[in-house]
């Protein structure tokens, strides 16, 4: 149909005549409420981001010299974490002169490793960034 014709039928019908594929030879157009398909398209947009899952990463600080008591405390926290779906970085911070016994801290990680087992997976592996060791670990088969 020509462009005239089709301006003038979708204007008689009180809506937009709105081009769909320009590339298409000739060019397709459709007779429809453009604010209408707008609308409609921010609300399936905004339904796709309600269905989303956020993964948040979780910090959790330990010292080289953390006594048993409070290591037990902050490994719940980290399951608790890992529960949720999140992700948990743990934090093994070195002050002064801690920095000459590094494999204190490298113990730390590992007890820890060893208490959580089979539940984890590391999903970055210890590595040493100024004065701290990290590493980042997530849950296995658990979802938010």
């Amino acid at each position: 149909m020509p462009l005239a014709e089709a301006l003038q039928y979708a204007e008689s019908q009180g809506v937009d005549l709105v081009e769909v594929a320009p590339d298409a030879a000739p060019p397709v157009c459709r007779v429809m409420d453009f604010g209408k398909y707008k609308y409609e398209l921010q609300k399936k947009q905004q339904e796709g981001r309600k269905k989303q899952t956020s993964i948040q990463l979780k910090e959790i600080k330990f010292r080289p010299k953390t006594d048993e008591h409070d290591f037990q405390t902050k490994l719940k926290h980290v399951r608790r974490f890992l529960d949720a779906g999140d992700k948990c970085k743990v934090t093994v911070a070195f002050r002064g002169r801690e920095m000459m016994h590094k494999n204190r801290g490298e113990n730390v990680l590992k007890k820890i490793l060893e208490v959580l087992g089979e539940t984890i997976k590391v999903d970055q592996q210890p590595s040493m960034e100024g004065r701290t060791i990290h590493m980042i670990l997530s849950g296995v088969g658990k979802k938010k």
